[in-house]
């Protein structure tokens, strides 16, 4: 059949993959006929569901590729195998299509959503988002930087692809509610969010291990005796868990995707842990302290010579957005659209005296 032949069929691919999931996917799912829509409208693709639209876009995003070069936890590590901010989101949408399968939710929603819900990290993982903050609020009192919110600011201003309502829900509704993110007004949301949890208490105990942080026998032993003494059992322990008592709610007329009581107190204790013996470990500090400096002489750098953001794919400049926009917000825009090795090449070459070195 060739694409013509798509296009004037009577019953066009789209069309059709729009009908199955009415007849495949669980009452509860996100369907894609029933779509709030875009801001600003669309023809229907005839080949494709338009959150399997969203899900494209995305993927083929110059702020997904910039997720290669960014980190997860650990910066500039020696070794190919520490996780970056790109093999976490693969990961995510792994884990989450999985689950979305089992429940009939609607894959392709799930994956756009694993796949977008970092673009916004700036570089040097939650230590630069943290300075980043900082920054702007010191110049900018009202305004903040959140990599969530900045997720939504990537795909709406920045780089925008007009995604479909329930994306920029889910989306915007990663963040932590007390920053002023919206409520998940789908069950694929839900999912990505406990998901992305799955994946970094998975992956970062390899990481740490990796970087002499800890040993997995470290771990609690609530932990070890509920979730499962391996990585891959934990794994499976989560994953299986969220299946199935996800499944009893939606059995019970009150879809939900939530964990078990046990497996989310294990859980919790496992997320502590790594918080006090990972995230804030000494190492792990002193790594953080070194991205503080990194970011703030970028920042007043480029405060100071603001033509030196040279226009770039991942910056727009305030003549060229509808309402004008103040320069620290811009510094903002443009350093969180850094990759690490961008940061640090331009932090060596532009700030460094000749001969240090940052990491």
């Amino acid at each position: 059949m060739t694409f013509h032949s798509l296009q004037t069929h009577s019953r066009p691919v789209g069309a059709t993959l729009e009908a199955l999931e009415q007849t495949m996917l669980s009452t509860f799912a996100a369907k894609s006929s029933a779509s709030k829509g875009r801001a600003k409208k669309e023809a229907p693709c005839p080949i494709r569901t338009d959150f399997q639209r969203d899900r494209d876009r995305i993927l083929h995003s110059k702020a997904f590729r910039r997720l290669k070069h960014k980190t997860q936890v650990f910066i500039a590590p020696v070794g190919d195998h520490y996780r970056t901010r790109l093999t976490h989101t693969l990961e995510v949408a792994q884990i989450a299509r999985t689950i979305a399968r089992a429940l009939r939710l609607n894959e392709d929603l799930t994956e756009a959503i694993a796949l977008g819900h970092d673009v916004g990290h700036p570089p040097f993982g939650h230590a630069g988002e943290e300075a980043l903050n900082h920054l702007l609020q010191a110049h900018e009192p009202q305004e903040h930087f959140q990599h969530t919110a900045h997720t939504l600011r990537i795909f709406t201003v920045l780089e925008p692809k007009n995604l479909c309502a329930e994306t920029l829900n889910a989306l915007a509704a990663q963040g932590d509610p007390q920053t002023g993110a919206p409520e998940h007004e789908t069950l694929e949301g839900q999912l990505v969010e406990l998901a992305d949890r799955i994946a970094y208490l998975h992956h970062d105990v390899e990481d740490a291990t990796r970087a002499g942080l800890m040993q997995e026998a470290q771990l609690p032993e609530h932990v070890l005796e509920t979730l499962g003494n391996t990585r891959s059992k934990r794994l499976e322990t989560m994953m299986m868990d969220v299946i199935a008592t996800s499944q009893s709610r939606f059995d019970l007329g009150q879809p939900t995707i939530v964990m078990s009581d046990e497996v989310y107190q294990a859980t919790m204790t496992f997320r502590d842990w790594m918080h006090r013996c990972v995230y804030h470990s000494t190492p792990k500090q002193t790594q953080d302290h070194r991205v503080t400096q990194v970011m703030t002489g970028l920042f007043e750098f480029f405060m100071a010579e603001p033509n030196q953001m040279t226009i770039s794919d991942h910056l727009q400049t305030a003549q060229t957005l509808a309402e004008p926009v103040a320069l620290a917000r811009q510094v903002t825009d443009y350093i969180a659209g850094m990759t690490d090795r961008f940061a640090i090449a331009f932090y060596i070459d532009q700030l460094l005296p000749q001969g240090r070195s940052v990491f």
